[in-house]
This record gives structure tokens, C-alpha cells and sequence, in this order.
């Protein structure tokens, strides 16, 4: 066990503010779900701020006391909720078309869905072109810079209307056209002359982000989207202040890969080929469509394998891996997703096997408590004045942000591991790695 000092960390006391771009299945999936947890209509599964535990010192100590306990987290009741999206729906409504949870339960939660209301986003259809319906609730006047700041200007409003205290933002919309970094987004002074100019690498998320930062709240990006994996990001959040996480939350398929291959590398088997294929039929199935956005989807979800069985280092196993990803809009299935996937595995003397999975999730109810726990994370980290790249909350992404200089680290359990013990190193407590000699006589 390695010694830690201890982080002064600010009190979780008055509101937490949590601000959504896209107020689809995910948001009103989270803002139903907390306020049927408020309420003891049901529980937050899924959720390690609410529901995790957390070992402080030796097994035999017997310590393990709730993260809720352990770090000062904002309470769900304390919690308020706003956003943008370019349908008009309020949450109530979009809750029911979005068909994610039973009709009882949205309508128990009704009062609390009907007032919150959508403000009018930032949009460019170049980037999602698959939405379809009245996307009329938009920004329509002015530069990126100025519709920059018509978001500050709605965020102000939201604080001053919801009494806020502290704000996150979370990246809850659809995913955008693939994205490659280019020089307007190579420094702070560049990216703001492109706003003011439109420059046309410059994604409506990140606009978002750049409001955010700009405010010194937290931003994660539970989309693929480049956003805030760029230079001109870090620059902003470490001028303001502000941690940055992302990207693209880690649910179904992804979820299981990252539990499945660290297994599968640990005992030294070997994968020849990975097929994964998926069908959904939400409005995120329906977006992906769109060869552009899938392929921004596509690279996130092919990372995964090659950073956590480097065939560079073990090519007798993975050097030769065929992985390929599908996903499949299928409007009758709604948000309970299906994925497949098929693995050629081989073993002692290169004698081949199989795995088949069928996983039968749903999305949105995978989605909303990783949304949950971010946004607490995130408003602890920036109460611990914890700014820039937040790694250790890589556990919740398909795709994590990391140093320029670095590999994402993909395998779940090193990063559940690196998400406690930054818990722990905040709080002064030993650091856990699990060696084991205080036990032993070695």
C-alpha cells in the first residue's frame, strides 16, 4: 500500500446545477430516474456514487464504508436539472416519445419533467443530418462566438432561476460527423478567432464546451465527439480552472468487451477475430445511419481491443486479430438495444474455441447511471481544484481522454482501480495495489 496526502476538498453543500445539450432518452432517463430515487419509487441501480463501497486500509481492518460516505458528494436531492435541444419537447413529452421507461413511472415523476423545458441549442446539420422532425428550436442569429455567448447567457439564467450553486455540464446529444483535429483547434487564441469567424471545423459541441469552460464548470462529453480532446480545450480548462472528461459513455457492447478481453489476455488466450454487430432503433440508432457519424462512432468502439491486448507486445496471441463493428437501425426494437458478438478465441497448442454473446440491454437505462456518477465526480474533482484531464474517470468511457503523451488505459478493472484510489488519495487515505505483503513474511 502506497501513503497519500490528503486534498482539501470544498463542501458539496447548496445546488449542484447539472446542464445537458440533448434532452433525448439519456437526460430524461437520468432526470426521471434521480426523481424516482428522490421519491423511494426505486433504487439507483447501476450507480457507484450511490450504491459502491470503498476499502480503506487492511483486509482484516474491515473498513468499507459507502463512496457516498467516504467523499463529499452533492445530494440527489440537491441536484437541478436544464438543458438544450433543438425539438421543442419539454421532458415529460420527450420522455414518453422516447419509450425508455414504463408509462406509470414517467407519469408519477410528471410535475418534475414538465417544468423543465429546453432551451434553444446550438445546431449545424452538417454534423447530424439523420434527426428528423421540427429541429426548429435553434440559435439562428450571429457568429459561433455569438451564439457562445447566448449559452453563457442561458446558463446565467439558469443559475439565477434554479438558485444554483455550482454547475456541470454534460454532453448527453447526438453523435457528430467524424471530426480530425486541425489547426483551428490547435490553441485557445486560434479556436476564438475561428468562432468569430465560423470556422467550419468547429463542432456545435464545441461551442458547448467552450461555454462551459469559459463559466469554469466541469464538462464531460458522453459522446465520441471530439469536443474538448483537443489542445485549445486544455488550454481553456486549465486557464479556468475546469475538469474535462469524455469520451462517449461506456454501455452495452463496449461494456462488456472491456470486462470480457482483460479476462482473455490475462490467462494468455488467443483472438483471432471479434465480430460485433448491433441493431437499435432510438433516435442514436437512427443518427448513426449516417456514414459520417457512424464512423465517429465506429472508431470509438474499435479502440478498445488494441489497447488492452497490444499485439505489438504479444503477437503470437493478437497480432492477426480481424475486429470489425456493425451497428443496424431497427425502429421496432426502440432503446433495448441487441448486440452480438462472435470470438474466434484459440488456447493450449493453438487449439481453436468460440465465445458467443447475446446481450439484450437497454441503452438509456445502461447510459443514465454512468450520467449520474459522472456528474458528481465531476463536481468533486472541481471542488478539489482537480482541473484539465480527469483519467480516472476513464471507467465510464468508450473512448478515454488521457495526456497527449499517453495511452488510454481500456481494461475496466485498472481503471476501477485508478478511479478508487484517486477517491482514496483525495481523502489521505493509503493507496491500494493490492501486493499483499503486509499479510505475508515476504
Amino acid at each position: 500500500m502506497t501513503e497519500a496526502k490528503k486534498i482539501e476538498i470544498a463542501g458539496a453543500s447548496g445546488r449542484l446545477g447539472i446542464l445537458l445539450p440533448g434532452m433525448g432518452a439519456v437526460s430524461t432517463t437520468l432526470i426521471a430516474g434521480v426523481e424516482a430515487v428522490r421519491r423511494g419509487i426505486a433504487k439507483p441501480i447501476g450507480s457507484l456514487t450511490q450504491m459502491g463501497t470503498i476499502r480503506l486500509g487492511k483486509r482484516t481492518e474491515e473498513k468499507n464504508p459507502t463512496i457516498k460516505e467516504f467523499v463529499p458528494l452533492a445530494e440527489l436531492d440537491n441536484l437541478r436539472f436544464g438543458g438544450w435541444d433543438v425539438f421543442h419537447d419539454n421532458c415529460f413529452e420527450a420522455a414518453v416519445k422516447c419509450e425508455v421507461l414504463e408509462r406509470h413511472l414517467i407519469d408519477e415523476v410528471r410535475p418534475t419533467l414538465e417544468r423543465i423545458k429546453p432551451m434553444s441549442a446550438v445546431f449545424d446539420p452538417r454534423f447530424v443530418k439523420n434527426l428528423k422532425g421540427d429541429t426548429s428550436n435553434v440559435k439562428n442569429s450571429g457568429t459561433l462566438m455569438d451564439k457562445a455567448e447566448q449559452l453563457m447567457r442561458d446558463i446565467d439564467a439558469f443559475v439565477d432561476r434554479e438558485r444554483v450553486d455550482r454547475l456541470v455540464m454534460l454532453w448527453c446529444g447526438s453523435t457528430e460527423a467524424y471530426l480530425e483535429r486541425q489547426p483551428v483547434h490547435e490553441d485557445l487564441a486560434g479556436f476564438e478567432k475561428g468562432l468569430r469567424e465560423n470556422d467550419p471545423a468547429i463542432a456545435p459541441s464545441m461551442v458547448y464546451a467552450y461555454a462551459a469552460l469559459k463559466k469554469g464548470m466541469a464538462y464531460c462529453n458522453g459522446a465520441p465527439n471530439l469536443t474538448v480532446d483537443i489542445p485549445a480545450m486544455w488550454e481553456l480548462a486549465d486557464k479556468t480552472g475546469s475538469p474535462i472528461s469524455g469520451k462517449d459513455f461506456k454501455t452495452g457492447q463496449t461494456l462488456l468487451k472491456t470486462i470480457l478481453a482483460p479476462g482473455l489476455k490475462a490467462r494468455m488466450l488467443g483472438v483471432k477475430g471479434w465480430f460485433s454487430t448491433n441493431i437499435l432503433g432510438n433516435r442514436d440508432g437512427e443518427v448513426l445511419e449516417d456514414p459520417e457519424s457512424f464512423k465517429t462512432k465506429e472508431v470509438s468502439k474499435l479502440g478498445a481491443l488494441d489497447y488492452i491486448f497490444q499485439p505489438e507486445i504479444y503477437p503470437d496471441l493478437y497480432k492477426n486479430l480481424f475486429h470489425k463493428v456493425r451497428i443496424n437501425y431497427y425502429p421496432p426494437r426502440g432503446d433495448s438495444k441487441e448486440g452480438w458478438d462472435n470470438l474466434d478465441i484459440f488456447g493450449w497448442l493453438g487449439y481453436p474455441m468460440q465465445i458467443k454473446i447475446d446481450f439484450l440491454c437497454r441503452d438509456s437505462i445502461l447510459a443514465a447511471p454512468v450520467a449520474l456518477d459522472l456528474v458528481l465526480f465531476s463536481d468533486l474533482a472541481k471542488r478539489a481544484k482537480l482541473k484539465g484531464i480527469q483519467e480516472w474517470l476513464s471507467f465510464y468511457y468508450k473512448s478515454p481522454m488521457t495526456s497527449p503523451k499517453l495511452y488510454p488505459e481500456h481494461d475496466l478493472f485498472v481503471q476501477q482501480m485508478k478511479l478508487l484510489n484517486t477517491l482514496r488519495y483525495l481523502k489521505g487515505e493509503t493507496l491500494i495495489t493490492h501486493l499483499g505483503n503486509e499479510y505475508y513474511d515476504f
